[in-house]
């Protein structure tokens, strides 16, 4: 098995793609929890009893992301948390898709279920096959 590795460019690409995607869900996170206007959406979509806690999950899932690039140890977290970005994202396209919101309000949701989805594979597949590597060298 060959290992897979990654130039400095690479990993330089995908920890701004992690920060871009950490602090998107921190900010989004904040105004699920306090904006008058994400009030009435997450009423709208029905899911009005559940806005503090998908609220307090974005801010956990971006907070995990740059947490998780803070030491080598950390990093399964950004595995963990991208990939629940990943599968919440899609949640939301489904929800846009049932509540009619068409192509423009959709694509937000899109995008960042494809950001999480891209984070997940190559910075966790990169992770894991160095750990793998490790491992049969012993």
């Amino acid at each position: 098995m060959h290992l897979i590795t990654f130039n400095i460019q690479n990993m330089s690409l995908i920890i701004v793609l992690i920060i871009f995607s950490s602090i998107s869900f921190i900010y989004y996170g904040i105004n699920s929890v306090y904006s008058k206007k994400m009030i009435l959406e997450y009423n709208r979509w029905g899911f009005g009893r559940l806005r503090l806690f998908i609220g307090w999950c974005q801010l956990l899932g971006g907070t995990g992301l740059i947490i998780g690039l803070l030491h080598p140890l950390l990093n399964p977290l950004v595995c963990i948390t991208s990939f629940l970005l990943s599968f919440m994202m899609l949640t939301a396209v489904i929800t846009r898709i049932k509540s009619k919101d068409g192509v423009i309000n959709t694509l937000p949701s899109v995008f960042y279920t494809i950001l999480n989805t891209i984070i997940f594979f190559i910075f966790c597949c990169n992770k894991s096959k160095q750990i793998m590597y490790l491992f049969k060298t012993l």
